[in-house]
């Protein structure tokens, strides 16, 4: 059995269901997927890169601070 997890689109008001809706259906379902994915890609980078950014924000400063004076809390 395949497991894979189907995303269907729902469209909202009344639209035409042509040859235009045919082709912008994938058009939609890959914007969607690669949208989620870079979401996915920054929250990961975001949640491991905000502090090394800030402590090497904190050694390039002006008076250099030594690593252990930026990471105690007084």
């Amino acid at each position: 059995m395949d497991s894979t997890i189907s995303l269907k689109l729902k469209g909202k008001g009344k639209g035409s269901k042509g040859a235009s809706s045919s082709s912008a259906k994938p058009k939609l379902q890959l914007l969607k997927e690669w949208s989620n994915w870079s979401l996915k890609k920054a929250k990961v980078a975001t949640h491991y890169g905000f502090i090394p950014l800030i402590i090497i924000v904190g050694m390039n400063s002006d008076p250099k601070p030594h690593l252990f004076q930026l990471l105690s809390p007084v």
